[in-house]
């Protein structure tokens, strides 16, 4: 790293949550406009057209690029990005109420934390294990106005869901454990290569992929897959590579705090004090579960000797 992203590194963690939380604001500006696994298949396929050339001219200048981590590059994106976002938005579109897809996806950090564990021995402290139960917390008092039950809440919907959380879960994991040696430009554009052909089958299987090319989607579309697909996920990659999974997992209890911020600002949505204080209690819970340990400083007893 160079000097200057050395000293923005601390800031690394806010800036991904604020931007991996409009995700949610430009697809709701987008789904009027396109199915949902048209729409990831568009914006996966645009993030990989991006990321192709620079990832091309990387791999010429070094000389090649290792095929085994950049297979596990592209399984992994197929996992966060393919399967994880394919899961939630064919929830959302067959019915399953958004306060409910929230609070399955307030899961993640606990299941990212299970895995990391067992697969790649990161040790629980009870200060992270509290940090991560409070966080939880703080999340379900985020979206608990929002919940409802609704006809559409089944295995149908559920599932899918889970599938989704259960997915990036186990994605990240595996993006810390077997991609290693890989630049986050090359390894990026493995990911959209991974996460394009779930969504891509998905909806030839299922959709009309009838697109309605309104200035909305566009903006949209732009937006998502710059600074989202790109600027987003490669601070995730970064994050991922220098520190815990489960520390990096639990900055996604911010990301319904923000998310209902954002649309309490554009949408005009209420804000209820009991997401005011759940967003301080996630908060909170992040501190805690990303807070380093204390430095143990180890002294040396003077033993005075009488000559």
């Amino acid at each position: 790293m160079t000097g200057l992203t050395n000293r923005l590194v601390p800031f690394f963690p806010a800036v991904f949550v604020l931007l991996w939380s409009t995700g949610f604001v430009g697809a709701r500006y987008a789904m009027p406009h396109a199915e949902p696994f048209t729409f990831l298949a568009l914006r996966f396929a645009l993030a990989l057209l991006l990321l192709l050339p620079v990832g091309w001219v990387l791999v010429r200048a070094s000389g090649g690029v290792p095929l085994r981590p950049l297979a596990h590059a592209t399984f992994a994106g197929s996992l966060i990005h393919g399967v994880y976002l394919g899961g939630v938005f064919y929830a959302v579109r067959h019915g399953l109420p958004a306060g409910i897809v929230a609070l399955v996806a307030g899961l993640q950090p606990f299941l990212t934390a299970v895995i990391a564990r067992v697969a790649l021995g990161e040790k629980l402290t009870r200060r992270h294990q509290v940090g991560l139960l409070i966080g939880l917390v703080g999340v379900f008092l985020v979206v608990a106005p929002k919940l409802g039950t609704g006809a559409a809440f089944g295995a149908r919907t559920l599932l899918p869901a889970l599938l989704g959380v259960a997915a990036i879960a186990l994605g990240t994991v595996w993006q810390k454990r077997f991609v290693t040696g890989l630049d986050l430009r090359v390894g990026a554009a493995a990911q959209y290569a991974g996460a394009l052909l779930p969504v891509l089958v998905a909806a030839l299987a299922s959709e009309t992929m009838h697109i309605d090319w309104t200035a909305e989607l566009v903006l949209s579309l732009l937006w998502l897959t710059l600074a989202l697909s790109i600027g987003a996920v490669l601070l995730l990659l970064l994050l991922i590579r220098n520190g815990s999974v489960s520390s990096v997992a639990s900055l996604f209890y911010l990301v319904p705090s923000v998310t209902a911020f954002m649309a309490f600002v554009l949408f005009g949505e209420r804000l209820t004090p009991i997401q005011l204080l759940g967003m301080i209690v996630a908060a909170a819970g992040v501190w805690l579960a990303t807070r380093p340990p204390k430095r143990k400083v180890e002294t040396k007893d003077r033993v005075s000797e009488t000559v």
